[in-house]
């Protein structure tokens, strides 16, 4: 039997070709999510970075079991007082919506890239770190042509790629933004990478970076100080198990809020198909109602609530009666022996300085509403933060198995419940899935929805008035979906994202 082709998917061709360049070179999944991880700080540097966190759902080849691991940003350890903090609003500029968040060192919380990237190494992987690195440090130093999509994100972030000296140095050297077409090149990034190959972590913790880290932070206005760098620890989880449809969805577990709010609108839409109801549009509006009021309800206690039964009847009464961009990329690999790899990462936005001349920014985590929960200073000291990042793996009975995760905010939850229900109910293509129209319903009631839906649909959506947002197209607004999917006798599929220029690569 011919051997099953392995396929990535991830927002980026370079990070797609990262990854795909280690498959071909006898790398297993986990070797080529890392150097896809490793590519994206390079090639989607609005979203990724050095400095920020992520989570690996990882599955091995062979086995059912799934693992979490959980190297997302911790906050400080103490609070430095608020006078001498730097820490202030900019808006990002969406277009048909805008969005504010918090930048200044203040806003940087304890990253935990470097640490994750060596735990799945030492886990996982075949290949040496060294090698892994190498695609990503080579388009650094040698550069490549900017595209049209991360040049609009430029411009969406425009405030903090041009804060400080090191920025503009980086993003706008002649005096203004990069434009589509024009070369990008970071060779302080090239070099950090090459140094984390040979130093491991520790170049985080107290080496050169590190120490660089901690001065900044210092010098300009943040919480960060050695002991936190030094108590930063990669969390091994045991996933949240969620059954639809016969099919068992590994989703991120607590501390992180994305999974268990997946799992609450699969259960939604589980008990309104067995009210009767279609899993449509209209359903999945109601859905994401009822998620936005179970979390405010239950907060962290949704996924134990969940798991123990506990919200059984309230899911059923809800089904049965219903109610009327933040910077984060992903990237899916699945090999040829099944072994999958599910990475989300983010920066936030950056916190608008470059760390000493190593090319990359800190995390902007504290200043994030959504993971605030809208109250920017109530940061608990010295805790691992919550996340709508959800990176996840769906096993079906016939042994298919899918990868799949996107960045958005708190548009992530929404975006996979979607694509994961396109593949469950609807039996799409992984492709038909991914590029389907979305829609998102806020905490306050609004409905954003993209063109594509049958016109009875929209009409019902804009029959609310003022708490309905017709998206003219299909933008990154409503997150970046990047899945790859393999059975052992059919074959893959791959999907990247359009609405992030998403790519997807088979080898």
């Amino acid at each position: 039997m011919t051997k099953t082709k392995s396929v990535v998917a991830a927002g980026h061709a370079l990070t797609a070709s990262a990854a795909a360049e280690i498959l071909a070179d006898g790398g297993n999944a986990f070797d080529a999510a890392i150097a896809g991880v490793c590519m994206s700080f390079v090639a989607e540097a609005v979203f990724a970075s050095p400095g920020g966190g992520g989570f690996l759902m990882a599955r091995q080849a062979g086995s059912n079991a799934i693992k979490l691991f959980d190297f997302f940003v911790e906050t400080p350890l103490r609070r430095r007082p608020a006078n001498e903090v730097s820490f202030f609003p900019i808006e990002a500029d969406f277009g048909p919506a805008t969005q504010e968040f918090h930048i200044g060192l203040g806003a940087a919380a304890a990253p935990g890239i470097a640490q994750g990237l060596f735990a799945m190494h030492e886990a996982y992987a075949r290949l040496p770190m060294k090698r892994l690195v190498e695609p990503a440090a080579r388009a650094a130093r040698q550069g490549f042509p900017l595209n049209s999509f991360q040049a609009y994100l430029f411009t969406v972030i425009a405030p903090i790629l041009r804060e400080c000296e090191g920025a503009r140095a980086i993003f706008a050297a002649n005096g203004k933004l990069m434009e589509a077409g024009e070369t990008f090149r970071n060779d302080g990034l090239a070099e950090t990478l090459e140094w984390l190959a040979e130093d491991g972590a520790r170049l985080f913790v107290d080496g050169d970076i590190g120490q660089a880290i901690v001065a900044q932070s210092r010098e300009l206005g943040g919480h960060l100080t050695e002991d936190d760098l030094k108590r930063y620890r990669v969390a091994l989880r045991d996933p949240l198990l969620w059954r639809h449809g016969g099919a068992t969805v590994a989703l991120n577990p607590p501390p992180s809020a994305g999974g268990a709010l997946i799992a609450f609108g699969l259960a939604y839409l589980g008990a309104h198909a067995e009210a009767g109801g279609a899993s449509d549009a209209e359903a999945l509006q109601a859905a994401m109602t009822a998620t936005n009021a179970a979390r405010a309800n239950h907060g962290e206690d949704l996924a134990a609530r969940l798991a123990d039964g506990a919200l059984a009847n309230e899911i059923a009464a809800a089904a049965q009666y219903p109610n009327g961009y933040r910077g984060t990329t992903h990237v899916s690999v699945i090999d040829g022996d099944g072994n999958a790899a599910a990475v989300s990462l983010s920066n936030g936005e950056g916190d608008g300085f470059i760390v000493g001349n190593h090319g990359f920014m800190l995390n902007n985590m504290l200043g994030e509403e959504d993971l605030a929960f809208g109250d920017l200073d109530a940061w608990r000291e010295g805790s691992r933060m919550s996340s709508m990042m959800a990176p996840t793996i769906i096993m079906e009975p016939d042994g298919t198995v899918t990868a799949l995760g996107t960045g958005g905010s708190n548009r992530i939850r929404t975006a996979i419940l979607q694509v994961a229900i396109n593949l469950l109910a609807h039996g799409m293509s992984l492709e038909d899935a991914v590029n389907a129209p979305r829609l998102h319903v806020e905490r306050c009631g609004t409905t954003s929805f993209e063109p594509g839906f049958p016109e009875e649909t929209e009409a019902a959506f804009r029959a609310a008035g003022d708490k309905a947002r017709a998206w003219p197209e299909r933008n990154l607004f409503f997150g970046g979906v990047h899945a790859a999917r393999w059975h052992e006798t059919r074959g893959v599929e791959g999907a990247g994202d359009p609405r992030r220029q998403g790519v997807s690569q088979t080898v």
